[in-house]
């Protein structure tokens, strides 16, 4: 009771903070969230239950219409996190994930410091092709199968997905904040950088971070035991050899259908589609592994997470409070350049955190593009900044879909994240604006 009473203050407080700058509406909207991202982080209420608060309190104080918000809990993607579950659990119910494990304990030393840098960069390089979303969904059952320790269990997850979100940066279609980036400068007729000057621009960024971040995150867990290596050949059983034929299908269909303009358009085919039907394979008689009686094993609680995430985002956009806060930001327009991309790269690493980076980028773009006027060149600088930072959320589960995927887990305490992110957050947002000061700029 102490933590909700805890929350309730808080809520009070920025609401109250908030409203002499802003209209009675947008003041109960940030207490909400208010309320919210502290339910989430001092595990008052169970999360699920923290999840589903915004379908009482956005209809109760007249923000949104109740259908409006529960059609955030029912949105495509949700069925593309149903189908990556699926897949999961049966990764973990034929042992698959065992037999990666040991091959991937093979190319790297047997150190926890050792794996947290194995699962970082394998995760970073495989999101920067394929979705982040999927590779975490794939990689989570090794990370969970690693050590019987929960605080070193904790550590292998947050590399997956702090790697995922990380490497997600590193082309244009690896998350898709950078492809909202590119069809934003389409429509405004602005030169986009092409899938090779991309890479160029933003490896150093993704260098320094995963040079950094399993450092921090192999901290105090130095001297953990971790699952003993297993002796002679690693053999697949049949079920096993199935599995991964289905999941090298998989990766294949998505690699192939995985657009890269100009030269390649794609299959055009629904990823989340793709997902959810290769997920709906998993219970077909003498192709799956899995019975009805294992959906209890999903975490229904993470759906109805991006539900809340959607529903914040919608009431900042339908009740104004995202132009408002962009006409507060104006400031920001007469700072050195520097300082401008330091501002915006803070403001949308803290701020994704509370919502969708999807839905924060499509919302923050046309903001910041307002800045961009008389900048020239440095307009899709700062614009570049923006999207990147959006990815670049590391302390709440709500911030990104690597970050919500891991909390399915349930081994995780959000203290944790939060504890552990906040520093990541911070030299993300230091490291994206120093390169793109010195090195983006013609």
């Amino acid at each position: 009771m102490k933590g909700i009473l805890t929350a309730l203050l808080i809520g009070l407080l920025f609401g109250g903070i908030s409203l002499p700058f802003f209209s009675m509406t947008h003041a109960l909207i940030i207490a909400i969230v208010a309320i919210l991202v502290t339910l989430w982080t001092n595990g008052a209420l169970p999360l699920g239950v923290v999840s589903l608060l915004p379908i009482l309190l956005f209809p109760a104080l007249g923000i949104l219409d109740v259908k409006v918000v529960t059609a955030n809990y029912s949105k495509s993607i949700i069925f593309l996190f149903l189908g990556g579950f699926m897949l999961a659990i049966a990764m973990e119910k034929t042992g698959l994930h065992k037999y990666l494990s040991q091959k991937l304990l093979s190319f790297f030393p047997h150190t926890p410091r050792g794996i947290i840098y194995a699962l970082a960069v394998t995760s970073a390089l495989l999101s920067s092709i394929l979705s982040n979303t999927t590779i975490t969904l794939m990689l989570m059952p090794l990370g969970l199968f690693l050590s019987d320790n929960p605080k070193l269990k904790t550590r292998f997850l947050l590399a997956i997905a702090y790697g995922a979100s990380i490497g997600g940066i590193i082309t244009p279609i690896g998350t898709p904040p950078n492809m909202l980036l590119l069809g934003f400068l389409e429509d405004q007729h602005l030169v986009a950088p092409s899938f090779g000057e991309w890479i160029v621009k933003v490896s150093p960024i993704a260098m320094a971070m995963l040079l950094f971040v399993p450092f921090w995150l192999s901290q105090s867990v130095k001297d953990e035991v971790l699952k003993a290596r297993e002796k002679g050949v690693i053999t697949l059983t049949t079920p096993q050899k199935r599995l991964l034929a289905i999941l090298g299908v998989l990766s294949l269909l998505l690699i192939i259908n995985t657009p890269i303009k100009p030269w390649y358009m794609g299959l055009g085919l629904n990823e989340k589609l793709i997902l959810l039907g290769f997920g709906l394979l998993m219970f077909v008689p003498k192709i799956g592994f899995l019975e009805w009686e294992d959906t209890r094993e999903l975490p229904y609680e993470i759906i109805f997470l991006f539900g809340a995430g959607f529903s914040i985002a919608t009431a900042f956009g339908k009740s104004g409070l995202a132009s408002e806060i962009a006409h507060k930001l104006s400031f920001i327009s007469d700072l050195p350049l520097f300082w401008m991309l330091f501002v915006v790269a803070l403001f949308v690493s803290f701020s994704t955190e509370v919502t969708s980076n999807t839905a924060l980028t499509s919302i923050a773009l046309p903001i910041f593009y307002q800045f961009t006027h008389g900048l020239g060149s440095d307009g899709i600088v700062l614009m570049m900044v923006a999207t990147i930072a959006a990815s670049y959320a590391f302390m709440l589960p709500i911030a990104t879909p690597p970050n919500a995927i891991i909390m399915s887990s349930r081994i995780i305490p959000i203290k944790e994240m939060a504890k552990v992110g906040v520093v990541i957050n911070l030299v993300g947002v230091i490291v994206v604006s120093i390169v793109a000061y010195f090195l983006w700029r013609t």
